[in-house]
């Protein structure tokens, strides 16, 4: 079997299926974005991409600020939701059952029910064509205490995180191995001398 040549076109998958937070007291909102991502190590920078025409993206751009949110089995529902209404007619935390809490370092509020939250600060608007991206300093990040263990290392996957692909969510399962487990040297052989 060969390759079929298609034209370029947003085919990344699965990408994350990520709540975000903007604005803040009343005029709150939260909005799912597929289209994030981490940037860079250090400094921590991350991007959200949005489309102008999206309620959030006034709330980004006016504000500055806005908080990243990882999903979860139990979001899923409410992370679709939040992609298909607009907060501009519904209150969608809300409709969804979302807990706000203030954030630590920014505005816009954080989700209480999601494992782990980015707090962000724009940095650059950078238009694209059919979105923009937000490029942003990560300024905090909260973990839900559940998912620390003993010695306080992050466990996210006792929390069940969702990724989304080509239109459809999937949940995130059975652990294949961590970095550098291709190059580790097997345990318990010794050199023949």
């Amino acid at each position: 079997m060969g390759r079929i040549r298609w034209r370029g076109g947003a085919l990344l998958s699965p990408v994350p299926a990520a709540l975000v937070t903007s604005g803040c007291g009343e005029e709150a909102n939260v909005m799912t974005v597929a289209w994030c991502g981490i940037a860079c190590t250090q400094p921590p920078v991350t991007y959200v991409s949005v489309r102008p025409e999206r309620h959030s993206y006034g709330l980004i751009k006016a504000g500055g600020e806005f908080v990243i949110h990882l999903t979860t089995e139990a979001l899923c529902r409410a992370t679709d939701y939040c992609g298909v209404y607009t907060g501009a007619k519904v209150d969608k935390f809300e409709r969804c059952g979302l807990t706000k809490i203030p954030s630590t370092e920014v505005a816009p509020p954080t989700i209480e029910e999601a494992p782990l939250a980015l707090e962000c600060r724009v940095r650059e608007i950078v238009p694209l064509g059919t979105h923009d991206m937000f490029l942003a300093d990560i300024v905090a990040v909260t973990v839900r205490e559940e998912l620390l263990d003993e010695s306080g290392k992050l466990c996210l996957e006792r929390c069940g995180l969702t990724a989304y692909a080509h239109g459809t969510y999937y949940a995130l399962g059975r652990r294949l191995g961590s970095f550098g487990y291709s190059a580790k040297k097997p345990k318990g052989r010794r050199r023949q001398k």
